[in-house]
């Protein structure tokens, strides 16, 4: 805790503590009030300005400070001022003190609560963004909630300072009048619980239930107005259509066919989608090949005094056809045809929210589905860079067809897809330069991860340019350049073969997303809700064409989320899951990574401690030859909740399986150290990097203690 909080923290308690001990809380109940109304009420006639000045001060006070006593000084209100007059000023005074008490909650607890619980907080700061307003409103409307715990607890959560004030100066106006006007006949109240009879209490509960009953019927409204100018089928071919039949589609009609409801899958191109024809399964396949020539060329580091390998670039691009054709029968019309899934191959358009019209070889067909779930995927994104058009450029979708090594090759990009193929190739034998217009490469990594991954890429002869910034494509006397601004200059890169790798856009032009009005993001993906809902309720989106992260497992992992909620989703919903989102990059070190890590960490202003471990101190990675890389966990202070990981080295994107399920599950890193692991493995890593923690957090007054012990016990 900084200066000034520790300062506001014992301002505060001090105060608290003085109206404690002087027992002001004395002045504050309803006998001393009604002893004092005539002494009280002379007052006011005598003073009247001061008086309201006077009552509105402690009355944000002790609503500021959280202090027992807000009711009796309603009633007070009423008592000494009248309804009109006692009702306007508690009214604003209340919702001032209440909101600097939601300022001192938010000052002091909500960055340590948010370091705390980030992962926990998530859900409820999304529903707070969202309905915010309305869950204050309904709290407000029911007098059950004690206002001062409403007011701390929404200090914890991202609602604006505004909003909190103006709802509750709204939400408050019913039960305040109620008090203030029950003031007026002070004499006749015994108690405070007499004010609130049983049935006041229930208009009061449904009086609370009134804004969330509005919410439902102005979604129904909202639906109804969505569906107006579409005719629904009386009955319905399928209970599920799937468009695209890449991880995200596959999933969603696996589910459907599992639970026996009737799904039709629809693919234009091929099955398995870009994972497996032109992504993951080709790259790792020409990766591999790679990574053996890799090794080859550094025999002398395992006591081989000369290793040499002849390929052929065809060859290799041939076995990586060869692997995909292996993979294929998993994706393919067949099995899934097997599984219960009827599978089409043609091109799919939607032309109302339960009809999709299919266009095939024999002709063309429209399929009713009470639902229908996108998974049209994305494609490589192309710049507009001026001359680009006049190149015969490579991207992640065409590379594949390559039967001759380029000489020099040209990536423009430094992500994950980027990083992969500029090794990749470099370790075939192409010269190869990397462009990247920010200033590191797979800059969503931590700064350390850059480096090492781009020695690593020097080392093996690759050209790194950071901080170039693509500006036009030329053809000078037959020869191919490109031209890029850095600092302030213009250079000059001749190259071969360019390979445009700047990243992903979603599939979202050709299927009736524009004519049905289907609502898309500012990134141009396909906007949907936590149930994977689009604007069209029973229209949902899953993969690469809905976002936010663009990997296999993650389209995977929305589909089941959307087959069940577009199933079932009239008995329960429910919100996908983004707590534990693992992803790999896998040049040579791999980079894998889960949660958070150090920058961004920073960035949401959340507290962490750190350990790393090093792996060029493992027994297996010095054996194996690849005693490089680290594992670093980013942990709560003081405590062994993991909040994110990063693993640089040898099968990364395996070790990191671990900790997936540990954060999963809420596993910390004690449970870890404590889990037997093979020796010698690289998985060993994992458990050494949570001896760090532990040495880290041993209780060194106690082992100083115990020292003692033993050393008495050694004279005794």
């Amino acid at each position: 805790m900084n200066t000034s909080k520790t300062i506001f923290l014992v301002i505060i308690a001090v105060l608290i503590s003085a109206f404690f001990a002087f027992d002001l809380q004395h002045y504050l109940t309803l006998d001393s009030l009604k002893a004092q109304q005539a002494g009280i009420d002379q007052y006011r006639q005598a003073h009247p300005l001061l008086a309201v000045a006077l009552y509105a001060l402690l009355y944000i006070v002790v609503t500021a400070l959280s202090l027992p006593g807000a009711a009796v000084l309603t009633l007070a209100g009423g008592a000494v001022f009248g309804v009109f007059w006692g009702s306007l000023i508690v009214s604003f005074a209340s919702s001032i003190g209440a909101t600097l008490a939601f300022l001192a909650a938010r000052f002091l607890l909500r960055d340590w609560v948010k370091a705390r619980f980030s992962a926990r907080l998530q859900a409820i700061d999304e529903g707070i963004n969202r309905d915010g307003a309305l869950y204050l409103f309904t709290l407000r409307l029911v007098p059950v909630f004690p206002f001062f715990m409403i007011n701390l607890a929404m200090g914890l959560t991202p609602i604006k300072t505004r909003t909190f004030y103006w709802v509750s100066q709204v939400g408050m106006l019913a039960g305040t009048v109620v008090y203030v006007n029950a003031g007026t006949q002070l004499a006749k109240i015994d108690s405070l619980s007499g004010i609130l009879s049983p049935a006041l209490l229930g208009s009061f509960a449904l009086l609370g239930l009134f804004p969330l009953v509005a919410k439902k019927m102005l979604e129904f409204i909202k639906q109804r107005k969505i569906y107006a100018n579409w005719p629904k089928p009386a009955r319905f071919d399928n209970n599920l259509l799937v468009i695209g039949a890449g991880s995200g589609g596959l999933v969603s009609a696996y589910i459907a066919a599992a639970v026996k409801a009737k799904v039709t899958l629809i693919e234009k191109h091929k099955m398995g989608g870009d994972c497996l024809n032109t992504g993951c399964v080709p790259s790792k396949a020409l990766i591999r090949s790679a990574k053996l020539l890799s090794h080859i060329k550094r025999a002398p580091e395992f006591g081989i005094a000369k290793a040499e390998a002849e390929f052929d670039f065809a060859a290799v691009m041939e076995r990586v056809q060869q692997v995909v054709k292996t993979v294929a029968p998993h994706d393919s019309i067949e099995r899934y045809t097997e599984l219960g899934v009827e599978v089409i191959e043609g091109t799919a358009k939607i032309v109302s929210p339960w009809a999709v019209e299919v266009t095939t070889a024999e002709g063309i067909k429209t399929i009713t589905s009470r639902a229908i779930v996108i998974a049209a995927g994305a494609r490589p994104l192309v710049p507009p860079i001026p001359g680009l058009e006049y190149i015969d450029y490579l991207t992640s979708d065409n590379v594949w067809n390559l039967r001759e090594l380029p000489n020099r090759l040209l990536v423009l990009g430094g992500g994950p897809i980027g990083c992969e193929l500029t090794q990749t190739f470099a370790r075939l034998g192409s010269q190869v330069t990397q462009v990247e217009m920010a200033p590191r490469i797979i800059v969503r990594e931590d700064p350390e991860v850059s480096e090492i991954v781009q020695a690593r890429f020097e080392a093996e002869g690759v050209t790194v340019k950071v901080n170039h910034t693509a500006k036009e494509f030329i053809v000078e006397n037959g020869e191919q350049f490109l031209l890029a601004e850095t600092d302030g200059q213009i250079v000059k890169i001749a190259f071969d073969k360019v390979l445009v790798a700047i990243g992903r856009a979603a599939n979202v032009q050709g299927y009736g997303v524009d004519e049905l009005g289907i609502a898309l993001t500012p990134r141009k993906t396909v906007e949907t809700n936590p149930f994977q809902q689009t604007n069209y309720p029973n229209i949902f989106a899953v993969g690469d064409v809905a976002g936010p992260y663009q990997f296999t497992h993650t389209a995977a992992h929305q589909a089941w989320y959307a087959a069940v909620n577009a199933l079932f989703g009239q008995f329960k919903k429910f919100r996908t899951d983004y707590s534990v989102i693992p992803w790999s990059t896998f040049t040579d070190p791999e980079v894998a990574r889960v949660g958070l890590n150090e920058q961004d960490a920073q960035t949401q202003n959340i507290a962490y401690e750190v350990s790393t471990y090093g792996i060029d101190d493992l027994d297996r990675a010095i054996a194996d030859g690849e005693a490089h890389g680290f594992v670093k966990v980013l942990t709560v202070p003081g405590k062994d909740k993991i909040l994110g990981v990063t693993i640089v080295g040898e099968h990364a994107g395996d070790l990191l399986a671990e900790f997936v399920l540990a954060m999963k599950h809420g596993i910390g890193l004690n449970k870890i150290l404590g889990t037997i692991h093979i020796y010698p493995t690289m998985a060993e890593a994992n458990k050494y990097v949570a001896g760090v923690w532990k040495r880290n957090h041993a209780p060194k007054a106690l082992l100083e203690w115990v020292g003692r012990y033993h050393a008495w016990r050694r004279n005794a």
